[in-house]
Order: C-alpha cells, then structure tokens, then sequence
C-alpha cells in the first residue's frame, strides 16, 4: 500500500478504537471518511439511487451496533464496510424482488368510474360562479380543500350545522345547475 492509505488507514484504527469504545465523533468521523466511497458501491448494488442512500445508512448503523465485532483490516474498517454494503445492497435487492412479486400476485383493481369525469371542469366552474357567495365558501373548503365541516365552521364563524345544511344544500344546487344544463346526472 501506499503511504497515504497507510495513514488513512491509521487514522482509521485510531479512530475506531475511540468509536468502540462509544466515542460518537470519532465514529463521525470514520463516516464521513468513507461514506462516499460506500455510496459509490452502493449505487452499483442497489435497485434504485434512493436504496443506495438506504444502504449507506444500513452499513453505517450496523457498523456502529456491531462496533465491538468490526473487523479492521490493515488499520481500515473500509473493507468490512464494503462487505457489509454487499450483503445490505443483496437484501435490498431481494427485498425489492419480494416486493415485486407480491404485487404481481394482486388482482387488478377495478377501476370505478368518477362521477365527474362526465363534467367539464369549465362547466362546474361557471355553475359554481352562479352560487351565492355561501355556497361557494362552503362548496370550496368542504368539497374542494377536504375540511371537515367543523374546521369549515371555524373558518366561517358559524355553527357546524349551519355548514351542514349550507353544504346541503349548495351541493343540491350545483346539481340541479349541471343537470339542467347537460341533461346529466349529479356529479
């Protein structure tokens, strides 16, 4: 070996006696010394860029779990990394297979049909104008952004069933002004 793996791998011993012996820094320090370098390995090993992002996080956990146990090889924990990487980058990749196949295993979903697909979003749009101010504060934060009718309560300073009937109603409305105007059903 060269002499600047040499002293890498010094520090390395150095810093690892230190980690093993519950020094957080130190093994700070080991990561970010050869986090890269098991990244670059990762991304060979793993299904996707974000698993290999994972696998790095794997390594590096189990490396500090099993700290007393890490084998350093001529003064590096490198090569023990890098091993360690392989057989995370594996089980990911089987994971990643069992996975697969679960979802091969499903039975396809029926797909519903969305009552509003019949509707133009122009449509409801100018109906929706039409509305009383009312209505559409409620159409819009109950039907729209998802709140429920007492968070829209709040929002409007009025009782939660004042919103209930207003909702009600304003929904009731709505559809008779789409259904007048295309013959369709509610949406």
């Amino acid at each position: 070996m060269g002499q600047g793996t040499e002293s890498i791998g010094d520090a390395d011993a150095a810093e690892w006696a230190r980690a093993v012996g519950g020094d957080g820094e130190a093994f700070g320090r080991i990561f970010d010394r050869h986090r890269d370098r098991v990244l670059r390995h990762g991304l060979r090993l793993a299904p996707t860029p974000s698993d290999a992002d994972d696998l790095v996080a794997i390594t590096f956990f189990e490396a500090w779990r099993n700290r007393e146990r890490v084998r350093v090889v001529e003064g590096s924990v490198l090569p023990w990394l890098l091993v360690t990487a392989t057989n995370v980058g594996r089980n990911l990749r089987r994971s990643a297979g069992r996975y697969a196949a679960l979802l091969e295993r499903l039975p396809p979903g029926e797909h519903a049909a969305d009552p509003a697909d019949h509707v133009a979003a122009h449509d409801v749009a100018a109906r929706l104008a039409h509305l009383s101010l009312a209505d559409r504060q409620v159409l819009t934060l109950c039907v729209l952004e998802g709140y429920s009718e007492r968070d829209a309560a709040v929002a409007l300073g009025v009782a939660p069933g004042t919103v209930k009937s207003r909702l009600s109603r304003a929904r009731r409305r709505l559809a008779s002004a789409l259904a007048s105007q295309g013959g369709h059903d509610e949406p």
